[in-house]
């Protein structure tokens, strides 16, 4: 398969993008503490559930979501995993010092692609990640690696942007030429065929969209950067995008004002829950077990803007 992300991009982007991550990432914080609330259901006592002893945050990022894991089972052994040292080392003041529990486990930082785990086979009780998988291509492949690294009934809990992301700022910049300009992000659909391809149990999918205002095209281009979401597709204009093309987006982007004054910019965010099968479950299970997921049976649930 023709690699359709420069990754190297994708790791100095968000390696830049590290220490003033947080402070712009309060979409990114708002997923993650909905993909959060789904974690309750192992801590239920009812379950007879043993708490997990490992638990990978791919995707860490700044390390917010590795400091809750570790503080939400203290004695897990926490892993943060990252393809860019700089949000690692992020991580690693965030997730040390008086702030963090002094009683739990210190996380382990793991500077890797999530196309490559360096991980044992079924080690893993708890693979979570929040909005890492939009930065990759083959996701039957991926998925086959998570189910390598996943305990059977070890929980699988992901969200990723789908296509419907930026799709105003798609529009505005294929006014301007014909290079892309936005990355362009799996469906719905393709994320539980994927799931489904590589055996996991029970997949559970759901999505959010998020709409955000912004006052001009400049405000959301210099937010992009600053949370490391720039274009990072391998066909990408490798030049520096003209003024000329600039002004022709921003003059379409601005047809879109709203009536609020904001130019709206849209995130559609998709979530997936799956369980790992048992040992020597085959790829596609077939027959009776195997799941198909409607699309127009997937509800969108439309919500207010994240908490700044």
């Amino acid at each position: 398969m023709k690699p359709l992300f420069d990754h190297r991009q994708v790791s100095r982007a968000f390696s830049r993008a590290a220490g003033g991550y947080a402070s712009a990432a309060a979409l990114q914080r708002e997923v993650s503490s909905r993909l959060m609330e789904s974690l309750d259901y192992l801590d239920d006592p009812g379950l007879g559930r043993a708490p997990p002893e490992v638990v990978v945050d791919l995707g860490a990022g700044p390390g917010h979501g590795t400091a809750a894991l570790q503080k939400r089972w203290p004695k897990a052994q926490v892993l943060a995993v990252d393809l860019a040292p700089g949000m690692l080392a992020e991580a690693r003041r965030n997730t040390a010092g008086p702030r963090f529990n002094p009683f739990a486990r210190k996380p382990g930082l793991v500077c890797a692609d999530a196309r490559a785990l360096p991980l044992r086979d079924r080690s893993v009780d708890v693979l979570f990640s929040n909005l890492c998988l939009q930065w990759v291509e083959d996701l039957p492949a991926v998925f086959a690696g998570f189910r390598r690294v996943l305990k059977p009934e070890g929980l699988l809990l992901l969200s990723t942007f789908g296509p419907g992301t930026l799709s105003e700022l798609r529009e505005a910049f294929a006014a301007a030429d014909e290079a892309p300009h936005v990355s362009l992000f799996p469906a719905i659909g393709q994320f539980g065929d994927a799931l489904i391809e590589a055996g996991f149990k029970d997949p559970v999918l759901d999505r959010d969209e998020f709409r955000l205002g912004h006052p001009d095209l400049g405000h959301l281009m210099r937010e992009l950067r600053t949370i490391g979401a720039t274009n990072a597709m391998a066909g990408r204009r490798r030049s520096l995008t003209g003024r000329a093309r600039f002004a022709r987006a921003a003059e379409a982007y601005e047809a879109m004002r709203g009536g609020d004054g904001q130019l709206p910019a849209t995130w559609e965010v998709i979530y997936a829950q799956a369980w790992g099968p048992p040992p020597g479950a085959p790829i596609r299970v077939g027959g009776v077990d195997e799941v198909q997921v409607p699309l127009d049976s997937i509800k969108v649930r439309r919500r207010g803007q994240p908490p700044a």
